[in-house]
């Protein structure tokens, strides 16, 4: 069993938080590699539905789709029921059909600012991924190009601004370091001793405890 087998037995063991999901974050600067390890937890947990919050912003609104996120995805999910959200096309430059979301076990939702405090209520456990802004950022634009430049410029501005009146780190559950193979999994600050937490042994042999 690798590491991120044991993180997806340790999500499926906690307790539902919303409705019947467990509703897990993955937090962090933009190109932390946030898509990356949700995509390798989504294939963990057999497929898990991942909501990427990119779908719900827009040019206009970066930071501003906390109603979305609650009305279209969170509300129906603690019914039980299916969600339907309306994907954002960041070429057309507008809301697409809408595109369904079952209450699962487990889902992931991954963006920057997925631990903001309107959604922590929610959370069944909030990852942040432990890179820096000014190298995720120089990341993401490597992974950009020199076309999206300008919108880079204008994101960093956005992205500081969020995070210094609505900060994610604080209330992480599990902080999350990639390594060359595999990642690192540290408690977070919000972490208390309790049965259930990641972390990865001394000796490199990580687990969920």
């Amino acid at each position: 069993m690798n590491d991120l087998d044991r993180v997806a037995a340790s999500l499926r063991r906690l307790p539902p938080s919303c409705g019947p999901v467990r509703l897990v974050a993955v937090d962090g600067h933009a190109g932390s590699g946030k898509s990356t390890l949700a995509a390798r937890l989504a294939a963990a947990l057999d497929d898990a539905p991942v909501l990427h919050l990119d779908d719900l912003a827009t040019h206009e609104e970066l930071f501003e789709w906390t109603g979305r996120l609650l009305e279209e995805v969170i509300g129906p999910l603690s019914r039980g029921e299916t969600a339907f959200y309306h994907p954002y096309d960041w070429v057309l430059r507008r809301f697409g059909a809408p595109r369904p979301l079952a209450p699962a076990p487990v889902v992931l939702v991954e963006g920057v600012g997925a631990g903001r405090r309107a959604v922590r209520p929610h959370l069944a456990r909030l990852m942040w991924l432990e890179r820096g802004p000014d190298a995720s950022w120089a990341r993401g634009r490597h992974r950009d190009g020199p076309g999206l430049a300008g919108f880079w410029d204008g994101w960093t501005v956005a992205e500081t601004r969020h995070f210094s009146v609505d900060p994610s780190r604080p209330f992480a559950d599990t902080l999350v370091r990639e390594r060359d193979e595999g990642y690192e999994w540290l408690p977070g600050p919000a972490v208390t001793a309790s049965p259930d937490q990641i972390i990865t042994h001394r000796d490199g042999s990580p687990a969920a405890n």
